[in-house]
């Protein structure tokens, strides 16, 4: 059905971009000087949307339309990682509003000092994985330290992992006997009725060793069905991975993505810039795109990934 509706949307945007330029046209043709401001207004925006329906080609992957899992987790460097992963964290729960989007943290693992360990967010809405494919792998800041009593400049690394969400349990089947459910206390916030009964879940894969863990809700039947929601994405994208990877022999390529390797560096000292090292695009705001404007980086990396060879 959510498929449906996205097609539906899709075809009415035509139809009506059909439409506005029709009328456009007839006006145009009555040669009236008054109508001039009106009809360039009205170029404009048909101009406008047939931009965000060039973007809309972008997404031509199966699971691009749909929702995606994003996970963060903090890299080598203590408290300030950690702290790196919240501000990430921040900016994708920003850049989600922005867009309209829900976000649902299902799990979260606070840092010992400050900051978080990592935490996974469902994100909904239209190319909700479309868009986030363009953030996983691993993102850099350097900044003088706010945790560094000699106020020394700090390099900290988080990474970003982002999964589809599986619509439909037949699509990733998991049978019983290849997974194994333990029940632990959460060590998340929320008052005594979370630490007093053993509500968190951590769900292991047998055949992968592929271990999810769900501790945000007090029910443990609601942390059981998100720690499935994330495992059955994670599988996804190990066959997605697989299959470039064969892909990836035919074509006598090699496809690496080493934790060293990092997709941008954001560089709040000595000067001001984020850098995205796969198109090179540089922005001299990081303050604004740790706030959540992310929509030029993320679709210029769509756009160069749409035009390289193969």
């Amino acid at each position: 059905m959510k498929r449906l509706a996205r097609l539906r949307e899709q075809v009415e945007i035509w139809r009506s971009l059909r439409q506005r330029t029709a009328d456009a046209l007839e006006l145009a043709e009555l040669g009236d000087e008054s109508l001039r401001g009106e009809i360039q207004h009205e170029v404009d925006a048909i101009e406008a949307l047939l931009d965000r329906q060039e973007l809309a080609t972008l997404f031509s992957g199966k699971y691009d339309g749909d929702d995606a899992i994003l996970s963060i987790y903090a890299g080598a460097g203590g408290t300030d990682s950690q702290d790196w992963a919240q501000m990430l964290e921040r900016m994708y729960l920003r850049w989600s509003e922005r867009r309209g989007f829900e976000t649902e943290i299902l799990d979260r693992s606070e840092g010992e000092e400050a900051g978080i360990k990592s935490v996974t967010i469902a994100v909904d809405g239209n190319y909700a994985y479309g868009y986030l494919r363009a953030e996983k792998g691993v993102h850099r800041l350097v900044r003088i330290s706010p945790f560094d009593s000699a106020s020394r400049r700090h390099t900290s690394f988080a990474l970003v992992e982002v999964y589809p969400q599986v619509e439909t349990e037949t699509e990733i089947k998991i049978e019983p006997k290849d997974i194994m459910i333990d029940t632990f206390l959460s060590s998340g916030a929320g008052g005594q009725n979370v630490q007093k009964n053993e509500t968190a879940i951590r769900i292991k894969h047998l055949p992968t060793g592929i271990v999810v863990t769900s501790q945000n809700e007090r029910s443990q039947t609601q942390n059981r069905a998100n720690a499935m929601r994330v495992l059955r994405a994670r599988l996804l994208d190990l066959e997605q991975q697989k299959r470039e990877e064969q892909l990836a022999e035919l074509k006598g390529q090699h496809m690496s993505a080493e934790w060293g390797s990092q997709i941008r560096s954001y560089v709040l000292h000595p000067y001001q810039l984020v850098k995205d090292h796969r198109t090179h695009l540089e922005l001299g705001n990081p303050a604004a795109v740790l706030d959540g404007d992310l929509n030029e980086l993320m679709e210029t990396y769509l756009k160069s990934q749409a035009l390289s060879p193969g």
